[in-house]
């Protein structure tokens, strides 16, 4: 006695209700421990590499021979007042060390950064910033300030302003050093530089520095002391291990 073959509808539904009848009796078969395993790995590779896939875990450290301290200059303040404000020393020199390369992308949120005046000083008298990162310039003194630059790179004038005054928010939208001024206390000087990468760490007054959290690979890693001292060594990044570089004197 030949039987009838069933529908594929009707296996469908035996299957479903097979399904159905497992999952109310607890036996309910789980998936291949395999395919689990790959799953979690997959979502933690996903989850821990940054965009592009390279995991930015390298880091490199060393040494950049620095130049010697300048002298102080006399200060030179075109509007006196009666406050006494003590003058604090020039800062010595210092390197911003970073990776040059193609980030575009990477770290561009807006981002902010503040340049104080304090002691007839700019505090950081270095500061290094990424593009479009926007600056602010308080008046910590008690006396008057005038912010301005020349810079090709950045022209602006913050015109005079009180410590209690908020002057306008600078933003830096091209890379290059703008050296920043006072218009009234001819000795402050300030320098900005704006990069285009997101990794860059300045050293300390005897050169050593650490950049932490770079990407795997090779590049061209720069220290920047002035628009005339500027030095750069190869470099080729592991994730995990930490590379030595140092910047001998020109």
């Amino acid at each position: 006695m030949i039987r009838p073959l069933r529908s594929q509808a009707c296996c469908n539904t035996d299957r479903l209700e097979n399904g159905a009848d497992r999952l109310r009796s607890g036996t309910f078969l789980a998936p291949p421990r395999e395919k689990v395993r790959s799953t979690l790995v997959s979502v933690f590779i996903g989850l821990t590499l940054p965009a592009g896939g390279i995991w930015a875990d390298a880091t490199v450290e060393g040494l950049v021979e620095l130049p010697k301290p300048t002298n102080l200059q006399p200060l030179n303040q075109r509007y006196r007042s009666d406050v006494e404000v003590p003058v604090a020393p020039t800062n010595p020199p210092i390197a911003v060390v970073y990776l040059a390369g193609d980030f575009a992308g990477k770290n561009n949120a807006k981002s902010s950064a503040q340049m104080t005046q304090k002691n007839i000083t700019f505090e950081p008298d270095l500061l290094a910033i990424q593009v479009g990162t926007a600056v602010d310039f308080p008046n910590l003194d008690d006396t008057y300030h005038n912010v301005f630059s020349y810079s090709k790179l950045k022209r602006f004038d913050l015109g005079r302003y009180r410590k209690d005054e908020k002057p306008a928010t600078v933003v830096f939208d091209k890379p290059g050093a703008v050296t920043v001024h006072c218009e009234i206390h001819d000795r402050m000087r300030g320098t900005i530089l704006v990069l285009e990468t997101p990794y860059f760490k300045k050293s300390d007054a005897a050169g050593r520095y650490r950049v932490e959290h770079l990407p795997a690979g090779r590049y061209t890693l720069r220290a920047w002391i002035s628009d005339n001292d500027v030095r750069e060594r190869s470099v080729d990044l592991k994730n995990g291990q930490t590379s030595h570089v140092d910047f001998p004197a020109k």
